[in-house]
């Protein structure tokens, strides 16, 4: 999970490589990640597969709770 200070969002998905993932988001391109470059990881999993890895991201993404998401961050 990664958070931007300047749009103040958080950005949930999954990726084998964490650090070529942050790279690619924190350059500017278009889209919901690219016009800015403060994209900071703030909570990470890990798991088996890709499979399991996308079912947890749809997981959260469905809770739509700023909230949820922050008390995760917090009791990680």
């Amino acid at each position: 999970m990664l958070f931007s200070e300047s749009k103040n969002r958080f950005y949930i998905g999954f990726t084998s490589n964490l650090e070529e993932r942050l790279l690619r988001h924190n350059q500017k391109s278009k889209g919901f990640i690219g016009n800015v470059n403060d994209w900071k990881v703030v909570y990470t999993e890990n798991y088996e597969t890709k499979e399991l890895a996308h079912k947890r991201e749809l997981q959260i993404k469905a809770w739509k709770s700023r909230i949820k998401i922050q008390e995760l961050i917090k009791n990680k």
